[in-house]
């Protein structure tokens, strides 16, 4: 099942056999050969270095920089604890390959299971609840789930959730090797990302792919309808390949960060990076479909647009987001007290700077819980407390 993209997908890769290896020449051949002229060779140099030693030539002469004025040394270095160490790709490898499978999706014919697609899956639970896109297991009729041992098995599909692209299934299995599930919270631009899937459908086990966090917060539009945007997106250049949808984005420890969900595409074909919906957004909802077997969205009820200040050098700096109207009415925030024309610039003590900031915030929260907002209303400042509504159908 290809990854949801920004544009047209791109076409299935073709596939080539591997070469063969080059063949390295036998160790002897690349030992040296310690003869009597090599040795005196060593000897000379040993008495010229003692000589410019004891001419002076070894000590440090006055240093000039290109301007005249003192050079300066950057000395950079990085203290790297037993704690802070970043496990090695295999092992990663070892740690979460258990943890991964294939999502065949299909139709039934006669009780005979027929593929038309397949993604991937991320154990969350052990006793048998797997995560993965929604746009992997829409339209399917029978899902089956492939682990890396060969064990396959019929799955049900316990609900999806069309706006974060999540679905989870559920197989008849016990003692399965769930995930361990990090943070990107302490979460860095540049730390080690590691992207584990099921590519093109390929039998032999999931693959593993490596590079880094690009980016944080990304929005990312899968479709022309309205709801067919993905907030608050993990970017990384770790290859995500048609098939990989709905596998794990994880740290250096095997810690899982997000589900891989997207790639980048331009008219000139793939740009070489990925997207992942954040752990945090992930957990929120496969915990609620598995409860309930669906998902409600938290709502507060507002349109929104961005507000700056300006600086004192003329800079415009993204100061917030401006309440317009109220779409639906009665909504939450008119309710609590809100009114148009109130700048959000917190929720719960983290900074609102712009409208997507206070968004993806909000697809973390449930229904019926209350948030704190800050409000700047004219030039009073405000604390303002919300009980979330319920997102209508539609909007």
């Amino acid at each position: 099942m290809p990854p949801a993209v920004l544009d047209e997908p791109p076409p299935t890769p073709p596939l080539f056999p591997y070469a063969g290896l080059a063949q390295e020449p036998p160790v002897e051949s690349r030992r040296p050969k310690w003869g009597p002229w090599v040795i005196g060779a060593l000897a000379g140099a040993l008495l010229l270095a003692a000589v410019l030693w004891a001419a002076g030539a070894f000590e440090d002469g006055p240093s000039v920089a290109a301007d005249g004025a003192e050079p300066q040394v950057v000395d950079i270095r990085e203290v790297i604890t037993p704690a802070d160490e970043q496990t090695s790709a295999r092992a990663v490898a070892r740690k979460v390959i258990p943890s991964i499978v294939t999502v065949d999706v299909g139709s039934d014919n006669n009780g005979t299971f027929e593929r038309f697609g397949s993604g991937s899956g991320v154990v969350l639970r052990a006793n048998g609840y797997i995560v993965t896109n929604q746009h992997v297991v829409e339209g399917a009729e029978r899902v089956q789930v492939i682990f890396d041992s060969g064990r396959i098995y019929e799955a049900e599909i316990v609900g999806s959730d069309k706006r974060t692209d999540l679905a989870v299934v559920q197989i008849e299995a016990t003692g399965l090797v769930p995930i361990e599930l990090g943070t990107t919270d302490e979460a860095e631009i540049g730390q080690v990302a590691i992207a584990v899937g099921s590519p093109l459908g390929l039998e032999g086990g999931p693959s593993l792919t490596a590079g880094v966090i690009s980016a944080f917060g990304r929005q990312v539009r899968t479709g022309s309808a309205n709801d067919d945007i993905l907030f608050d997106m993990l970017q990384t250049d770790a290859p995500i390949i048609q098939g990989s949808s709905g596998g794990a984005l994880v740290d250096g420890r095997g810690r899982l960060l997000g589900i891989t969900s997207a790639i980048g595409v331009s008219a000139a074909g793939p740009e070489g990076i990925g997207f992942a919906i954040p752990i945090e957004l992930v957990t929120r909802i496969t915990d609620e479909i598995i409860e309930t077997g669906s998902v409600a969205h938290a709502f507060l009820g507002v349109s929104l647009r961005d507000v700056f200040d300006v600086a004192t050098d003329g800079a415009q700096v993204p100061a917030g987001a401006i309440i317009s109207e109220f779409p639906v009415r009665p909504s939450a925030a008119e309710t609590a007290g809100l009114q148009p024309g109130d700048v959000v610039v917190g929720l719960d003590g983290e900074p609102v700077l712009i409208s997507d900031d206070l968004i993806s915030a909000l697809r973390r929260m449930r229904v019926g819980d209350t948030v704190t907002l800050d409000v700047v209303r004219d030039t009073e400042w405000l604390e303002i407390d919300v009980v979330l509504g319920t997102r209508p159908d539609g909007l």
